[in-house]
Formats: structure tokens, sequence, C-alpha cells
């Protein structure tokens, strides 16, 4: 039997997915099984780490149903990111996994911040003090909970525990390790400087991998829940952002991708090693190289927050109701009849940092419509974006003149158009939405030979865009008006914002 297919796992927040590619990037066969999110208290979010591995293995079962595992030449991780568990040696989980949206460690953030020092930690890991990465809810559990965090053999994200599920191995990728918030991206290494201050023990850490490399062999017992041959390679990967990257062909010159999904992130790559905080810094899932990410935390959280908890519509019994708000939105004009929106629902990141940002409505009158204010959801995240594209290849010196959308948001013509106004750049639609799947594939597919690189991989695999959105001449010119007012409103509301985060706190406390 010839091995002539790859699977990429794309393990994300919602739901676990499974996808069969050939040589050529063609999705052949598809498995995906959901994964509950719970949220215990306001600020804590988790989901059962044994359900991360439960849902892949249904996915993968369904996968191995229809195609025959003996073509399986390789598999390999994308996961959702800043999100994992603490686990015994046998892979026992000790509490339930915390997620990204997770911001029970923001204590825990500002005096590390304030110890450390915010630029070291950012020059060591790329990244800004702020309450996503996973190293301040370290922390916040050998504070809170020494008991279990005593206890603890191994701390490991979802493409750890999944690696260690599939082979026995406690390893992941380094693009993969990343996202947690304590790796020295200029020796591809765990930082031990980070960790000590931490108070986390290096043991307690997986082994690295890079992305490309084999992390083991599928065991006996994972064959038998999987469907899967024992001794199928199980390729390093990496996190669903620069999976997706990878999916997407961001190695590609000018090129920077955009996940329209439940958060927006985009990235755009480069060889040499810059950090700046219009962007966080991530290991590209290649044999070299970084991903410059930006990332705003919503995007069609935000949109489905507006129509369900705002209008009082449930989108499962009104079906049609994204293009009857599209159609009222197009009706709106640019910048929503005077209405403004800065998309801070769940913190800012990507350029301000600010872990206590939230949400703004600003503009609303006797004469808003409901068309104006998903008009102005659409174009707040669109602004957010071209904003911090310009400053981003301002301080990376990486250009950008177009962007490939993926993710469910990329399915709508109208916002990918207000994207390609108000960014000033064209928008392709990728070929498949499942990008991260597909950059998680290509990592597969070197692991097992087929390519020499991860990016020859991704000029094989990732396929031409299927449609080009660009920008309307005098639009864009309309926007780049409205973007200097965007631009200064938060920066203008931010000191009130924090007074009344402050106020929040003690109403709490």
């Amino acid at each position: 039997m010839i091995r002539d297919l790859v699977i990429g796992i794309d393990s994300s927040t919602s739901a676990t997915k499974a996808i069969a590619w050939d040589r050529e990037g063609r999705a052949v066969a598809e498995g995906r099984a959901p994964v509950a999110l719970m949220n215990p208290k306001p600020g804590h979010f988790e989901q059962d780490p044994l359900e991360w591995w439960s849902s892949t293995a249904t996915a993968l079962r369904s996968v191995t149903s229809q195609v025959d595992p003996a073509r399986i030449a390789a598999i390999a991780i994308s996961n959702q990111r800043e999100t994992f568990g603490l686990f015994l040696e046998d892979g026992t989980p000790l509490y339930p996994g915390t997620v990204w949206l997770d911001e029970r460690a923001r204590a825990q953030e500002k005096f590390f911040a304030e110890r450390f020092g915010a630029d070291r930690v950012h020059a060591i890991t790329g990244k800004p003090t702020n309450v996503t990465p996973c190293l301040y809810r370290f922390i916040w559990f050998r504070e809170n909970m020494p008991e279990i965090f005593g206890r603890t053999h191994k701390i490991a994200e979802v493409h750890g525990f999944l690696t260690f599920k599939l082979t026995g191995e406690w390893a992941t990728s380094t693009a993969s390790a990343d996202p947690m918030g304590a790796l020295d991206l200029a020796q591809m290494d765990w930082s031990h400087e980070v960790l000590d201050a931490a108070g986390v023990p290096l043991a307690m850490m997986e082994r690295l991998v890079r992305p490309g490399g084999i992390t083991g062999l599928v065991s006996d017992k994972a064959a038998a829940e999987t469907g899967l041959l024992a001794g199928t390679p199980v390729i390093a990967g990496g996190g669903d952002g620069q999976c997706a990257g990878a999916g997407a062909g961001v190695q590609t010159p000018g090129r920077a991708y955009v996940n329209l999904g439940t958060a927006v992130v985009s990235g755009s790559y480069g060889t040499v090693y810059a950090h700046g905080k219009p962007f966080r810094t991530m290991t590209a899932v290649a044999e070299e190289g970084y991903i410059y990410e930006m990332c705003l935390r919503t995007g069609t959280f935000l949109v489905d927050w507006v129509v369900r908890d705002l209008f009082q519509i449930d989108p499962r019994k009104e079906p049609g109701i994204f293009a009857r708000l599209e159609a009222e939105a197009a009706a709106s004009p640019i910048g929503a009849g005077g209405l403004a929106l800065v998309p801070h629902w769940q913190g800012c990141m990507t350029p301000h940092w600010d872990s206590a940002a939230r949400g703004v409505i600003a503009g609303l009158s006797g004469f808003t419509r409901r068309g104006d204010l998903y008009r102005a959801v659409l174009e707040g995240i669109a602004l957010e974006l071209a904003n911090n594209t310009n400053l981003s290849v301002a301080a990376s010196g990486v250009p950008i003149d177009h962007f490939v959308a993926i993710g469910g948001g990329a399915a709508s013509d109208f916002w990918l158009q207000i994207l390609a106004d108000a960014t000033g750049r064209d928008i392709l639609r990728s070929t498949t939405v499942e990008a991260s799947s597909l950059g998680a594939a290509m990592a597969a597919a070197t692991g097992a030979g087929w390519y020499r690189t991860v990016s020859d991989a991704s000029q094989g695999m990732a396929g031409e865009a299927v449609a080009r959105f660009r920008p309307d001449t005098a639009r864009a010119a309309r926007y780049r008006e409205l973007l200097a007012i965007h631009a200064d409103l938060w920066p203008t509301l931010s000191a009130w914002n924090a007074r009344m985060a402050a106020f929040v706190e003690t109403q709490d406390a």
C-alpha cells in the first residue's frame, strides 16, 4: 500500500478536526468532534484535557473509517494556543485545563512584569507581558494551588498532551511551546531564566522538537483508540496561528495571513528575530524564521455576541440572519453614520497590550439603526487590523502588500471588501478554510519525506486563491480619513477605562 496521505489534526477551542490530505493539498477525508468550554466564574475559562484526547480519537476514527490507515504516512498537530493542563506522569490531569481566554492571572502578570522586568520578558520570549501567555497561570497555580502544583509531573499544552496520548512521549513542537511564554526565541529552547523567576522547575517542561521533526510513533494503545496503525510517525506541528500561516503560504514575499476566527489573528514571516509592541513574535512552522503576529482577542466571537446578546437573535432559529444584517450594513455609509466601535471585548493585545481594556461603542444617537451597529462591528475590527498592520510593517521592516484570509469570517464577501478598503491591500480568500489543519499536514508531509522543507511543502500544497478583493480607490481614501479618527479613540479613552476597571475590581472584591 502506497502511503499517499498525511493527517493534520486541528485541536481548536470548540472542536477537534482531523483531515487527511494528499500531496497536492487536497482534502480526502475528514472527521470532527466538539470540545466543551466551561466558564465556572468570571475570567476563568476551562476545558477537560481528557476531552482534548477523546475528541481527537473520535475525529481520527472517522478518518480511518473512510480511508485505509495503511495510506497514512504521518500525522501532525495544530492546537489552540496558550491552553494547558497539569498532569501526572501517566497523563492523568490534576485540574481542568485553562484556556487562552482565561484571565485569572492578571495579578501574577503584573507582579512578574514589575519584578523580572517587562522589557526583559519581551526581549527573551518575543511577547510583551499580558494575561494571555500560560506563564502567568503557571505562577497562579503555584501560588493558589500549591498541593496540585507540587504533584505535577508535566505542564503540557494541547499539542504536548495529544502527543503523549498518541506516542507515550512528553514532547511538543517549539511552535506550540513558544506561545506559552517561557521559550527563549533566540536560543529556541526553554528559558531557564524565565522559568527560575516564575518558580517552575525545568523538569516539568516537555522535550522540544522543531516543526517537521518526529516526536514519536503511534503506540499500540493509541492505535486501538484511533484506528491508526501502530508505528505511524507523529510529527511536530505547531500552534494553530503558525500552522494557519504555513497553510496560507505566509513565506510568500509581501504576504500576511489574516484568520477571521473567534479571534482575529494576522501574521507575516521573517527570518530575523525582532520584537516590538505592534506584534508578538512567534516561532514559524518552518525550519527557521518567525511570525510577526498581530492579535485581536475578538473576531467572530464579537459578531456572534452582538447578534445573540445585543440583538437577541438566535441564528439557529433564523439561519438567514447574517445575510440580512449584511444587507442592512451595506445600506449604511462608511463610518456607520458616525458610529465607532473599539473591539476590545476581551482585553487588548497588539498594539496596546492592556489586559483591562474593554469594548467601546461611541457615537450612538436616535438615528442609529441595527445595520449601522453591525457595520460598525465589521469596520471596527477592520480598522484595528489596518492600524496594527501599518505599525507592524514599520516596526518589523517586513512589507505586507496583500493578505490571505482564512477562518469562518472569510466566507463573507462584504467583510473581506471592507478589509481590503480599510487596509488598502488586496485580500485573497484561501482555497481552504481549514488552513490550520493544512499547515499541520505540511509539517507531516515534510516529516514523511515528501518534501525537503516545510516551505517546499507549503508551496506544493497551499493551492491558489479562489477570490481576490481589491481596494476601491474612493472607499480606501475615505477609510484613511476614518482610520485617523479611529486610531485616536482608544488612547483617548484608555485612562478612563483603567479607572472604571479599578472600580469594578474593588466592587468584586
